[in-house]
């Protein structure tokens, strides 16, 4: 694997908002054994200019050489740092199988291990990485003895359960887009296939779910079956599978994060950076008006990581500006804090009474908001608010401008006619000429197995008090719009439906309607910032 050199180099370097890397590097293969005999492969690149044992940046990845050289490796060496680019288990030559998750924090912790009996490593040793690649740290960052100098856990989260079943409700979605990514990635192919889209949407309305990964890669795939078998409440598998809780956070070396506003991980991300904060880890995080990938999104991560990685490893200066850095939507503005979530004070936003009738053969759709894959952000809201099962409630025009920064919650008074359902909430801007676009949104999936808990109570009358934390955002709602409520029993296909009959969600090959009363009293507070 020849380096970029030359012009070719210093426009990548461009391309990726980098000033031009100053040193040539070489790359050279190695296999890393495992303890249980598997061996994963990987490649160093070290800048020529480099003498003697020096720091290592570990990346551990299942996407293959191109996300390898071009965003990672390459453009690190080029700005004078020694990385080691690992292939994951299962991956792109590595040997055993890819089976997401389940052997990261062994096989991570090996390579680290493996990585300070080297005579080119110094023995300090940073992570960096995006989306798997953040995940992959952060299962090595609390256990690596001795502990590692930094961590860069970009777009990703700690405890994966709260990305993939929110609420307890799955993420079909974004699950079965990764699963086609990750079961077709090493199929050659010389340009991409424009009917895979037309397959993931045909897909999607499977019955039974546990096949769609065959529809979708041609093969089974084991995320996908691990995903469908253990979405359940109360299925003790994934947190056996990552530790869950997380280990003892305190142990954290300084960790660097930037995410999106609209990345699928931004709520369980925005958690991690709270926790980490309040264990006292020096901590830092940007957040922008991204979707998960965004090539600006890496833009943002690779000018967070050189001067973060120069002053872990090669003692230079702290970077610069806040811990907390957000971009306000609507606002065109960054805005800087010391924490997150910042001071703020809250703004209500009542909802009415009304009912709605959930079909699972005909789901409630979801149009726009946090997703692994374009098309999501904000969209006009009119084809789901049109529907008769969506409440609409909306509030007057606003006197002044709102800036909407924290995580908003919503408490809903239901009373559902089945004991399986779903409560969907979105919170949407309602511009002056009445065009309504979706900011936040937040689920809950009620079961006979979680309710009563913290965050459903029980009244004497039966009804249900259902407490939703919905996604996070930094957003300015203008003078003159309108804030908007939206009320409804799924958000199809971003969630997988509920079937309202009690059945695993993967093998479910029946619905029940469910009709659900919204009683008086609901509101939604918004955490506004003070002026």
């Amino acid at each position: 694997m020849q380096p970029f050199t030359g012009a070719v180099a210093a426009l990548l370097d461009k391309a990726l908002g980098l000033p031009p890397g100053k040193d040539r590097y070489e790359s050279e293969a190695f296999a890393v054994p495992m303890p249980d005999g598997v061996t994963l492969l990987g490649r160093r690149y070290r800048p020529s200019r480099a003498e003697g044992p020096q720091p290592v940046v570990l990346v551990r990845n299942p996407y293959g050489p191109q996300m390898e050289k071009l965003l990672l490796g390459g453009p690190l060496a080029r700005h004078g740092f020694q990385v080691f680019v690992q292939a994951t288990r299962g991956t792109f030559g590595s040997g055993g199988q890819f089976r997401p998750f389940t052997s990261e924090r062994a096989d991570g912790l090996a390579t680290v291990d493996w990585l300070r009996e080297q005579p080119w490593c110094d023995g300090r040793i940073a992570t960096t990485g995006p989306s798997y690649l953040g995940h992959t740290q952060w299962l090595v960052a609390p256990h690596a003895d001795p502990p590692l100098v930094a961590v860069s856990p970009h777009i990703t989260a700690s405890r994966m359960t709260e990305t993939f079943y929110p609420g307890g409700a799955p993420t079909l979605l974004n699950g079965l887009a990764w699963t086609a990514t990750i079961g077709r990635q090493e199929i050659p192919r010389a340009v991409p296939d424009p009917r895979r889209k037309a397959v993931l949407k045909k897909a999607l309305r499977r019955i039974p779910l546990q096949t769609a990964d065959i529809a979708v890669a041609g093969a089974p795939v084991g995320f996908w079956r691990d995903f469908t078998s253990h979405g359940e409440p109360g299925d003790p598998y994934w947190p056996a599978t990552y530790g869950e809780p997380a280990a003892d956070l305190a142990k954290v070396p300084p960790a660097n994060m930037v995410t999106g506003w609209w990345d699928l991980f931004i709520a369980a991300q925005m958690h991690d950076f709270a926790d980490l904060q309040a264990a006292g880890v020096p901590a830092r995080i940007v957040v922008g008006p991204w979707l998960h990938g965004e090539f600006a999104e890496f833009i943002a991560m690779m000018k967070a990581d050189l001067p973060w990685l120069e002053h872990h490893l090669n003692g230079g200066p702290e970077p610069e500006g806040a811990p907390v850095r957000l971009f306000l939507q609507e606002a065109d503005q960054w805005l800087e804090f010391d924490s997150w979530p910042p001071p703020a004070e809250p703004h209500t936003v009542p909802l009415g009474r009304g009912s709605f009738v959930y079909d699972p053969s005909d789901p409630t759709p979801a149009v726009g908001g946090p997703l692994l894959q374009p098309p999501g952000k904000q969209e006009d809201q009119q084809p789901v608010e049109s529907r008769p099962d969506v409440l609409v409630f909306t509030g007057e025009p606003l006197a002044e401008d709102l800036d909407v920064v924290g995580a908003p919650v919503a408490t809903v008074h239901v009373r559902p006619e089945l004991e399986h359902a779903d409560v969907y909430v979105r919170v949407c801007d309602v511009d002056a000429k009445g065009v309504s676009r979706n900011v936040v949104d937040g689920i809950r999936r009620l079961d006979p197995h979680t309710v009563p808990a913290k965050d459903v109570t029980v009244g004497e009358d039966g009804a249900l008090t259902v407490e939703i934390e919905l996604f996070p955002t930094a957003y300015r709602f203008r003078a003159g719009h309108r804030i908007r409520v939206q009320v409804a029993g799924g958000a199809f296909p971003r969630y997988a439906r509920n079937v309202g009959t009690g059945e695993p969600f993967g093998a479910a090959t029946t619905g029940r309607r469910c009709r659900t009363e919204v009683l008086d009293g609901g509101l939604v507070e918004l955490p506004v910032l003070r002026r």
